[in-house]
């Protein structure tokens, strides 16, 4: 692929790897990568083998092993990131829309959070500390000091996914840059070239160091799994699917192993919230980049004495979604991430249809092959766009009368990230804060919101740890105990 990421080329696109710029092996196989939306050729990357894994690894391991870079210059470099993407932000956001079919303007907002990244990175690397501890609290503690050191962990597999193919891996980089942690990244097969164009970028403008970043490109059968076997990786983080998440947890029993997996999002809209105010932000919030996020809102439970105006006015909001080609600046909605995925979202649409939910709006694919932005009523918690993760354009409306009730309905799912409540009830907003059981809780606000900085995570099949720059640092480091007497 030529220097453009975005230009269709027969060439295979070079990825760092081991300090060199790599196209692949003697054999020449590659992968390619083509648009979501119409099926047109965006470039191809090198399969990478179990034995670039190896290489990647190798040196990585050889850069730990000489010591960390010193915290000012991690904070430099992350600095440097954040300037960089700033100049580079329609750059990159090209980039994503053509890979990912995410519309180009949600695409600039997802290149300015990266930023945004980078900066909170910047400043845990500056300010990344132990604590000291009170030894002479015990008799025999007299004349000691104690403090902790926080050192990086060792080598960090990451393994990143399609929907949010710049941010989610700066969240998964940065960190791992402020900790001193080299890094081999995975990125999704559909969407590497965000990945690529921005390793790069930290090289060749940023000043970090090659042995610290490593692409490697490829399936999860090989590639994955070889990062996850790998005796040197030290840790992995895992954004993706609970199945394959889980699995990479149990697949590495003696690996620190971080998992932000699934969701389908529930929002409880109580009578005396404002109703009106969330329908018009679930249009955004059920269906921005087709509804492809852990986060997206999926479960609406509205009390039944505002349902039929809450249906009525979000199903307006709805049918003012521009759908269409994700370069153009009009559109809000574009395609979801290959053909297959359409058509299993579909299938579940159809099958609560058969079931007895109803269409208030959407549920077909248009003529240019995109799925149209559907709201569903009369749902009930068996039908899989209820009970499973849709990620996609889809959102279901279930009617409730008791707040008891509401938050019973929104607890019983195998996922636990975020949810939300829309009350002007305080007391009923804490009470839904205490007993919702999920990693965070909106109140007047959709679940879909996030601030990069906050621990996002979740229990249950949503995962195991808390991203944000501040926590996701902490899990890249061990703590070392130091006891001085005299």
């Amino acid at each position: 692929m030529p220097a453009d990421p975005q230009s269709p080329d027969s060439a295979i696109r070079a990825i760092p790897l081991a300090g060199e710029r790599y196209t692949g092996g003697g054999d020449g196989a590659s992968i390619e990568v083509r648009s979501p939306y119409d099926d047109a050729l965006i470039g191809r990357i090198p399969a990478c083998t179990t034995a670039d894994v190896d290489r990647a690894v190798a040196v990585a391991k050889a850069a730990f092993r000489a010591g960390p870079m010193p915290q000012w210059q991690r904070a430099q470099i992350l600095d440097l990131a954040a300037a960089r993407l700033t100049a580079r932000r329609d750059e990159f956001a090209e980039i994503i829309c053509r890979e990912s079919a995410k519309p180009i303007k949600t695409a600039r907002v997802e290149a300015e959070r990266a930023v945004g990244t980078f900066q909170f990175a910047a400043a845990e690397a500056r300010t990344l500390t132990g604590d000291m501890v009170a030894l002479d609290a015990i008799p025999s503690g007299e004349g000691k000091l104690g403090f902790t050191l926080r050192l990086p962990i060792g080598v960090v597999g990451a393994i990143s996914p399609f929907n949010f193919p710049l941010n989610l891996v700066v969240h998964k980089l940065a960190p791992a840059i402020a900790a001193g942690c080299p890094v081999v990244l995975k990125p999704a097969s559909q969407t590497p070239f965000s990945s690529i164009v921005l390793a790069e970028m930290l090289i060749d403008e940023c000043g970090l160091p090659p042995e610290y970043l490593h692409i490697v490109t490829g399936g999860g059968g090989t590639v994955g799994n070889a990062l996850v076997d790998h005796p040197d990786i030290a840790l992995i983080t895992f954004t993706g699917s609970p199945g394959v998440g889980w699995g990479i947890r149990a697949r590495a029993p003696r690996k620190r192993v971080g998992l932000e997996l699934g969701n389908n999002a529930p929002v409880i809209i109580e009578a005396d919230g404002e109703w009106q105010v969330a329908a018009d932000k679930i249009k955004t919030a059920g269906f921005s980049h087709a509804g492809q996020s852990c986060i997206s809102t999926q479960r609406i439970f509205v009390h039944s004495s505002i349902a039929a105006e809450f249906t009525e006015r979000l199903a307006a909001n709805v049918a003012t979604i521009v759908v269409g080609n994700p370069l153009d600046e009009a559109t809000d909605v574009s395609a979801l991430i290959s053909r297959s995925e359409r058509d299993r979202v579909k299938g579940w649409i159809d099958e609560a249809v058969a079931a007895g939910a109803k269409v208030v709006t959407g549920g077909e694919i248009g003529s240019d092959g995109v799925l149209q932005p559907t709201v569903l009523a009369n749902v009930t918690h068996d039908m899989k766009v209820c009970a499973g993760e849709v990620f996609g354009p889809v959102v279901s409306i279930a009617e409730y009368d008791d707040l008891d009730d509401a938050i019973a309905m929104a607890n019983d799912s195998e996922y636990g990230l975020q949810a939300a409540i829309f009350t002007r009830d305080i007391a009923k907003g804490m009470r839904a804060v205490r007993a919702l059981d999920y990693g965070g809780v909106l109140v007047n606000e959709v679940p879909t919101w996030r601030a990069d900085q906050q621990p996002y995570g979740g229990v249950r099949d949503s995962g195991n740890t808390r991203e944000g720059p501040a926590y996701s640092v902490k899990e890249m480091t061990e703590l070392r105990m130091v006891v001085i007497t005299g």
